[in-house]
């Protein structure tokens, strides 16, 4: 369940999960500025594990690449408050404060201490959920300049991530699929992220490994979902989204066709 405001944009969000396990790939197309009320959040990225709870105030990048594990705790759901800054928005508070001059990139989520401005701007927004009718949009842009200032002051080094609008440029593919390859996505995303063309990925990526990159991600995920199952003592219904299938009656049918059996059967033996 998602309750939100009842504005068009949906920027500013609370969530209230009541599944007992909910797991999403995800790579946002805005920055997202979230603080945890209840329950405990899972981020995992190609080289990084973190969790939070109740209490904890993080920041997720946009363009990065994660998996998301939703779960309740202590008998509470998972719930939290989402401040989605739109790129838009950072644009206009950029051209009328002047980012730090900064170099450098920093793209995993970010964590923040409690801290009083941070305690303040999130009570002020919870009776904001209470309301039937739509969030000004002049409040709306406040309530989003208050999240950019205060990460500013408490931050400095956060303009390396909010002020930077560029477009991904191309990078080395072998390395990022190796790193990537588990995460649940479309060609279009991989080549996105890669800085290139679907066109340019899919050429550049046969010269790399003489395979269709479908063909490919298949069977590294196929190597990966044997790899658990036979070394962590998995389930398939486990093993099956943390290495990139999206439904088990797939990966199933995948595993027994590479390996001749069944998940499950290689489980057993």
């Amino acid at each position: 369940m998602q309750k939100k405001l009842q504005n068009p944009s949906a920027e500013i969000v609370l969530a209230c999960l009541k599944e007992k396990y909910l797991r999403n790939e995800v790579m946002l197309d805005d920055h997202c500025f979230v603080r945890i009320i209840s329950g405990e959040v899972k981020i995992v990225s190609s080289d990084t594990s973190q969790i939070f709870g109740p209490g904890d105030t993080i920041l997720f990048p946009r363009r990065q690449l994660s998996t998301v594990i939703q779960y309740p705790k202590n008998n509470e759901a998972y719930k939290c408050v989402l401040i989605i800054l739109k790129t838009e928005r950072l644009k206009d508070y950029y051209s009328r404060h002047r980012a730090y001059e900064i170099t450098g990139h920093l793209s995993a989520v970010k964590a923040y201490d409690k801290h009083p401005l941070l305690e303040s701007y999130f009570a002020s927004l919870l009776p904001y959920f209470e309301l039937h009718g739509e969030l000004p949009e002049e409040l709306l842009a406040l309530k989003t300049d208050e999240a950019v200032t205060i990460l500013r002051a408490i931050d400095y080094n956060i303009d390396i991530v909010l002020a930077d609008f560029s477009e991904p440029g191309k990078i080395d593919l072998a390395d990022f699929m190796e790193k990537n390859y588990m995460f649940n996505m479309s060609l279009d995303k991989f080549s996105y992220l890669t800085g290139r063309s679907l066109t340019t990925f899919k050429r550049d990526f046969y010269k790399i490994y003489s395979a269709t990159p479908q063909r490919w991600l298949t069977e590294k995920r196929l190597k990966l979902a044997r790899y658990l199952l036979s070394q962590d003592n998995k389930r398939p219904a486990e093993v099956y989204r943390e290495a990139g299938f999206e439904n088990l009656s797939h990966f199933s049918y995948a595993f027994k066709k590479q390996f001749g059996f069944t998940p499950k059967e290689y489980s057993k033996n």
